[in-house]
């Protein structure tokens, strides 16, 4: 059950999960499971495997969550937001389109966020509206 408490902090919890599941899985360091798998002689490695299995568990349980949650339409804006906000910050020099490494470690930093906010959103909007949202509830 999940907690009745939700702050920033849980948010931030959230957040900081996302980001090391986006960053195990892709980063432009060449330290990731990406990497790693493009450089592996054998491809079928037991812990190359075992270690993109529990990635790929990783990515199942925050991306179903955040479209259970927000809905296509609500990632797509959430989508959006981060996509305006990216552009906001290039346009105010605060981001520079030369470097490109910089540019993916942000759009990777901002897809973690949008999958810590759909982890959250049923806390957020509960919060924001007094609304509780139920899932599918099995009639036993």
């Amino acid at each position: 059950m999940a907690a009745k408490n939700f702050s920033f902090v849980s948010f931030l919890i959230r957040y900081a999960l996302a980001l090391v599941l986006v960053f195990c899985t892709y980063n432009p360091s060449g330290r990731s499971w990406y990497h790693w798998f493009r450089q592996a002689p054998d491809k079928l490695d037991a812990l190359l495997v075992f270690a993109g299995v529990v990635l790929l568990i990783g990515w199942v349980i925050y991306v179903r969550a955040t479209l259970r949650s927000l809905g296509e339409f609500g990632a797509f804006l959430a989508l959006a937001f981060f996509a305006a906000l990216t552009w906001l910050l290039i346009d105010y020099g605060v981001l520079s389109l030369e470097r490109s490494n910089v540019m993916t470690w942000v759009a990777l930093s901002m897809l973690a966020a949008i999958m810590a906010t759909g982890m959250s959103w049923s806390h957020i909007r509960r919060r924001m509206s007094g609304q509780l949202d139920v899932d599918d509830i099995d009639a036993n």
